[in-house]
């Protein structure tokens, strides 16, 4: 490797990194320190309608939580800031306007009602539908490529909503190369014409994505397998900027123990709940990166400087590693036992609960029901604990029937799997609002919920609980409750869907 090596970690700021991501992030980290090279965090923001507030702070907090700190990024300012594609938004018209002038990109017009038309009258055809050259110049579609330069003219001073689209080439194959992957090919005519460039004036990903890596001094790109299939779309793009394109490693997706991919709506999945669990940056460190990599030795347990000192990415195999939280565990008790003596363990404690923040959220409800500072414990346990002990049991009399009972905890539980405002106020407005619908008084929904958040059939109040508690472990008690119930059947779960969004 001639070039100085130059990796990025690219996140969304739309809610707490994903366990996932932050095995991306310690991959890249790893390359970048046994090469010499530097490992860059980016901000990919521009899906303003998913943007989180606060989302980066968790971003940042979470890698430096983990002991792998970038070398540049938002607030550490290199030589290739901003760092945010927000801030950098006035680059890349240049190079819509570029691929324009070039024939490699068009203007399109379509309202997103005539595009579900097209995707509709696909269907009824048994066919799915691809906004590309079967269709481009056919049809009902608006563009530049059918319409006159007068016609493009007018629409744009009307006011006319467009978007910017990618001429994918017709009857070719693309290949490239990936680290571990070796060479992938694909056939550009299931390749869609991406929309390089939105109507509010920002970029998508697929542009952005290309920009920045090429401005940034990137030299290999590290990151999900999910992005295969864009990898020879954004080759194109390279190649008609007349770009090198930087190395390519996909890493496989982490797997849940049934192999089913990792995800939020079955596990916590975000960096904090693990933090909050009260798992070791270190062991949950050693963890990941046993996930698709492994020591030359095989041993399981090892530090961050030795994974360092033998990274080495023609290690990582292709088969979907298995995040498995009973493992975890195990390897953090390891840590916990071999590597802390009992004053660094003192210390550890103190910080991660017996704080400040922490005391500052629960005092407020406890004191007032506290007769001798001792009843702080039994009262506020369920607060400080990582899981609770529920029985089916405890549920009696909490609903009519065992049905109407799953129905409430799992509607609840989807609504909060879409709530981003996790403060009280907010919560109890969702929670209230859910009641609302459902036609029952709001202390008839909490009822169960008392149960699955803090194992008891009374506790402080449930939206105050939940804001102590926090998104992850919140919905983790509820998905636990719906567990010890008996679950819900596919086949209900389906039905439920069904009333839980004609709700909406």
């Amino acid at each position: 490797m001639n070039k100085s090596i130059r990796v990025r970690f690219a996140p969304s700021p739309t809610g707490p990194l994903h366990i996932g991501g932050v095995r991306t992030a310690l991959f890249n980290y790893l390359f970048a320190k046994k090469h010499g090279g530097t490992f860059v965090l980016r901000i990919e923001d521009t899906d303003q309608k998913r943007f989180v507030t606060g989302a980066e702070d968790y971003i940042t907090n979470a890698l430096n939580w983990c002991n792998i700190p970038f070398d540049e990024g938002p607030g550490k300012d290199g030589d290739f800031g901003p760092y945010r594609q927000s801030e950098r938004k006035h680059l890349y018209k240049q190079y819509v306007d570029l691929l324009i002038e070039n024939n490699k990109a068009y203007y399109a017009f379509d309202t997103a009602e005539a595009l579900d038309l097209e995707r509709k009258n696909h269907e009824a055809k048994g066919k799915t539908f691809i906004y590309n050259w079967h269709n481009r110049t056919r049809g009902r579609l608006v563009n530049s490529l059918v319409l006159s330069k007068e016609e493009v003219a007018e629409q744009s001073a009307n006011g006319e909503d467009y978007v910017v689209r990618f001429l994918a080439p017709q009857d070719e194959t693309l290949e490239l190369t990936d680290l571990i992957r070796g060479t992938i090919a694909i056939d550009t005519n299931t390749i869609d014409d991406k929309v390089l460039f939105k109507s509010d004036c920002m970029p998508t990903y697929h542009l952005a994505n290309v920009v920045d890596a090429h401005r940034m001094g990137i030299t290999h790109v590290i990151r999900g397998e999910e992005w295969v299939t864009s990898a020879p779309k954004q080759k194109l793009r390279y190649h008609y900027f007349g770009w090198d394109m930087p190395e390519l490693c996909h890493l496989p997706l982490l797997r849940n123990p049934d192999k089913s991919k990792l995800s939020k709506r079955k596990n916590p999945t975000s960096i904090l709940h693990y933090e909050r669990m009260g798992f070791l940056p270190e062991a949950l460190v050693n963890y990941l990166g046993r996930m698709g990599w492994s020591m030359p030795d095989e041993r399981e347990k090892f530090s961050l400087e030795e994974m360092q000192a033998a990274f080495d990415i023609d290690r990582v195999s292709l088969g979907g590693p298995i995040f498995d939280v009973e493992k975890l565990k195990w390897l953090n008790g390891t840590w916990l036992r071999e590597d802390f003596d009992a004053q660094t363990l003192k210390e550890r404690l103190k910080s991660w609960l017996w704080n400040d923040e922490t005391l500052d959220k629960i005092l407020p409800h406890a004191q007032g029901r506290m007769d001798v500072m001792s009843d702080f414990i039994p009262m506020s346990a369920y607060l400080l604990s990582g899981e609770v002990a529920v029985t089916a049991e405890a549920f009696d009399g909490t609903a009519d029937s065992q049905e109407e009972l799953l129905k409430r905890l799992q509607f609840v539980l989807w609504r909060l799997e879409a709530q981003q405002d996790w403060e009280r106020g907010a919560l109890f407005a969702a929670l209230k609002g859910l009641a609302d619908t459902l036609e029952l008084k709001p202390k008839v929904l909490f009822a169960p919920l008392f149960v699955a958040i803090s194992g008891k059939s009374s506790a402080y109040s449930i939206p105050d609980s939940m804001s102590i508690l926090g998104p992850d472990l919140t919905r983790a008690r509820l998905r636990n409750a719906i567990s010890v119930l008996g679950g819900v059947s596919k086949k209900a779960a389906k039905r439920l869907e069904k009333e839980y969004a004609a709700l909406a």
